[in-house]
């Protein structure tokens, strides 16, 4: 129950939050007199592009000593 309970909290801190920063507007369009209100909600437009590039990437090659191997392989 209390995880249920922190969540929520937590949707509600986040919502507060992008209403805040403006990324969410709520604003009510039809009173609640006898029907039910009616709101419209505006949100952000988020764009997500892709971009072709070619990038260098280092090259790393790794060699064992002589002796490491010599020692590994000598019996104890």
């Amino acid at each position: 129950m209390r995880t249920i309970l922190s969540l929520l909290a937590i949707a509600v801190l986040v919502v507060a939050g992008l209403m805040y920063f403006g990324i969410i507007n709520i604003d009510q369009t039809q009173s609640a007199v006898v029907q039910a209100p009616k709101f419209q909600a505006d949100v952000a437009k988020v764009t997500l592009g892709t971009e072709n590039k070619t990038v260098a990437v280092p090259t790393i090659s790794v060699e064992k000593p002589a002796n490491a191997q010599a020692n590994a392989q000598a019996p104890n």
